[in-house]
């Protein structure tokens, strides 16, 4: 009964903030402002210009708003590529935040950066010692082997507990240290501004969502691999 509270506790801790970022980013979404002269697309090709980052590209995605420090790109999807919507220009800034964090090279978001490549690798290796440890088991005869289930599950799930936890620092700098200056210097007007705050706070709040999300399957892993 406790477990049946607590499990149902940790998923509602969990949903809540994804339902809130998809409420305020939807909200903001559906109505072109008339204030701004270009789409998200062309914003964050104008800002990654400002700061001379032309090296750096502006692509539509289909995996989610991000930008890609490997492929050197600002990757936003079609609706706020293409959008003058109040979402798409703040997300668009957002985005490039984060370009402005790897042009100045700042440690976290350098740190982060490394974690993240890393974190591949430890899946893939975390992966490979799940599906061996029972067939090990089997062949060995020792239960101690199983150890290589903990191990297994840490690699690929306490990695990427470190890394979102990581990030929420690196998200929160690129939407009030980076997005927000720039947004208000000129390219907002004093109505918008609240609610460019709330979506700024919801484009990080996205890394909350999935570091509770991660932590909550890693503890249920530690919980089975305890039985």
């Amino acid at each position: 009964m406790i477990y049946v509270l607590l499990t149902s506790f940790l998923l509602v801790i969990i949903y809540v903030p994804q339902l809130w970022v998809q409420a305020v980013l939807s909200r903001h979404n559906s109505k072109a402002e008339d204030n701004f002269p270009g789409t998200g697309g062309e914003l964050a090709r104008h800002i990654l210009d400002r700061y001379e980052l032309q090296e750096i590209k502006v692509e539509v995605t289909e995996l989610g708003d991000h930008y890609d420090p490997q492929s050197r790109a600002v990757r936003l999807t079609r609706d706020k590529y293409e959008g003058k919507t109040l979402t798409a220009i703040t997300v668009s800034a957002h985005e490039c935040g984060h370009a402005l964090q790897h042009a100045a090279a700042e440690p976290l978001f350098q740190t982060r950066t490394k974690l993240a490549y890393s974190a591949i690798w430890a899946q893939r290796v975390g992966s490979f010692l799940l599906f061996t440890a029972p067939v090990l088991v089997i062949l060995t005869k020792l239960s101690s082997v199983a150890i290589f289930n903990l191990i297994g599950a840490f690699l690929i799930m306490g990695f990427a507990v470190v890394m979102h936890l990581l990030t929420l620092p690196v998200e929160f700098d690129a939407s009030f240290n980076k997005a927000l200056p720039i947004l208000e210097s000129g390219y907002l007007t004093a109505r918008q501004k609240p609610a460019a705050r709330r979506i700024l706070r919801a484009a990080a709040m996205t890394y909350v969502a999935a570091s509770l999300a991660t932590l909550f399957n890693f503890w249920r892993w530690l919980a089975v691999l305890r039985r």
